[in-house]
């Protein structure tokens, strides 16, 4: 197996949890602690806190520490783009979803014409 697709196998399993995507979305904005990331995503900041050790050993996101603090910040900024890549993509299918549910005579199969009840 290739060794891209594994780490790649990995990276996503590390992005399929929605706590961790908040996180990647705010880190696009720019570094930030783990105390104020904890603040402004009202979460508790030893959640945060595990969640960003577990995308740090990923390689999503560095770690850098300023005076007492630790600032974390994205590893890359493209990470945000795959994201943003993702989103758009189920955003599409959303509106698909949407316009399929909106005309469900479309996805029913045709009755077959002896199964369509006679008017008396």
């Amino acid at each position: 197996m290739d060794e891209i697709c594994v780490m790649q196998a990995m990276v996503l399993k590390t992005l399929a949890n929605p706590r961790r995507l908040e996180i990647i979305h705010r880190l696009a904005e720019g570094p930030c602690e783990v105390g104020r990331l904890a603040e402004e995503l009202n979460v508790p900041q030893p959640n945060v806190s595990q969640h960003l050790a577990v995308m740090r050993s990923a390689g999503l996101v560095e770690a850098e520490r300023v005076g007492r603090e630790v600032h974390y910040r994205l590893a890359d900024p493209d990470i945000i783009r795959a994201c943003d890549i993702m989103h758009e993509v189920l955003m599409r299918r959303l509106a698909r979803l949407g316009q399929l549910t909106e005309t469900p005579s479309a996805l029913a199969p045709s009755p077959h014409p002896q199964s369509i009840p006679q008017p008396v």
